[in-house]
């Protein structure tokens, strides 16, 4: 089959998602493609997506490749990273076969994922838990070795205006499911008013929730410029070494906020904020919660997510899966009911009211003598 489309291109997914359309063909670099970042590419619409990685590399059975497979997207894949040299955003390219084409000329060439090889991948992929699995446990015993202080004693946790102590706080991450469980949550956010922290782009999700977040906490590469306008508290995610590349960004748009330097993602920043700060109850929303998330996360600093975990657990409620807990339906029977009801009621209202049973008599008798009766 052959594919035509202007090339848009970036090695960052989640940054080609916002600018990507139905139409065009999406080149990327990604090993290993995750949910999420799955899930971004089908909201796109886009139906070409060329990998210059391995979009299942066999180091662990995630889920993203076979998603986009099963919902029919094209995937040229393990095309190589020249492709970012051959080809410019915007130009237009072709994908024949196995074959990426620019001006009639072959500038790379890939594997076409289906379900059944992707499925095949998945299962061999498997295999590789063991040592992943060790991997992320040296991993957590570095992270607890260096930040035994933070874990144990809460050090160089910042101060925030945002009261926390005795307040319930939502946590928004742009993770598995979050849209709906955040939708799910609506009632509860609008009656108990809950301190809203966003990482990163949660922070975006919370306002097209209808909300507008408290705390920004984050290394602010995936939230929106209006996000970070909205009046929010700004935690800027440094390195260990100190770096805060974030800090660019904000001082850029003229705002302020507070570096926080941990070796640990910005979620586990922001549950720690609020453990720290006094919050009653923290509800998480998006966040990792299992070793297919975290493997799918990809990063050494998912090792922390377990020891905050342990550490933040009594006040922490996950509300991952919330939407799927309880839908509330309405039965047939329930609507006969409803609608025998209000006819009893009608029937009742007609026997007991002399004035109804005075404009019936009358309607009656005029149907008898229109009808010469």
């Amino acid at each position: 089959m052959k594919y035509v489309g202007i090339a848009l291109l970036d090695k960052r997914t989640k940054d080609l998602v916002k600018r990507l359309d139905r139409d065009d063909i999406a080149i990327i670099d990604h090993v290993d493609m995750d949910r999420v970042s799955a899930e971004s590419l089908l909201e796109t619409g886009v139906e070409v997506v060329v990998n210059a990685s391995r979009s299942i590399s066999g180091a662990y059975p995630n889920v993203g490749p076979l998603l986009l497979t099963r919902a029919g997207v094209q995937i040229l894949d393990g095309v190589g990273p020249a492709v970012f040299e051959e080809v410019r955003e915007g130009e237009v390219v072709e994908v024949v076969g196995e074959e990426l084409l620019l001006d009639g000329r072959v500038i790379a060439t890939g594997e076409r994922l289906t379900v059944s090889s992707v499925e095949a991948a998945m299962e061999q992929a498997k295999a590789g838990l063991g040592e992943k699995l060790d991997s992320f446990a040296r991993n957590t015993l570095e992270f607890l070795e260096r930040e035994k202080a933070l874990l144990a004693e809460g050090a160089g946790v910042p101060h925030t205006r945002t009261v926390m102590s005795g307040r319930h706080v939502l946590v928004v991450v742009r993770g598995y499911d979050y849209r709906e469980d955040l939708r799910a949550l609506a009632p509860y956010i609008r009656e108990i008013k809950p301190v809203l922290i966003g990482v990163d782009g949660g922070a975006d999700a919370i306002r097209e929730a209808g909300f507008s977040p408290d705390i920004i906490v984050g290394d602010m590469d995936s939230v929106s410029d209006e996000a970070l306008r909205s009046g929010a508290e700004l935690i800027a995610h440094a390195y260990a070494d100190g770096r805060c590349p974030a800090m660019e960004r904000i001082t850029a748009l003229g705002l302020e906020a507070t570096p926080w330097s941990v070796g640990a993602t910005s979620e586990d920043l922001a549950l720690l904020l609020a453990y720290e700060s006094g919050a009653d109850l923290i509800v998480a929303v998006g966040t990792h919660a299992n070793l297919v998330e975290y493997l799918d996360k990809g990063r050494k600093g998912m090792a922390s997510t377990f020891l905050v975990r342990l550490k933040v657990g009594p006040r922490l409620v996950d509300a991952k899966g919330v939407s799927k807990l309880y839908r509330t339906s309405v039965r047939p029977t329930d609507l006969m009911l409803l609608v025998g009801a209000a006819l009893v009621a009608v029937s009742v209202i007609i026997m007991i009211s002399p004035v109804t049973r005075s404009m019936l008599g009358l309607m009656l008798l005029s149907v008898r003598a229109w009808i010469g009766i």
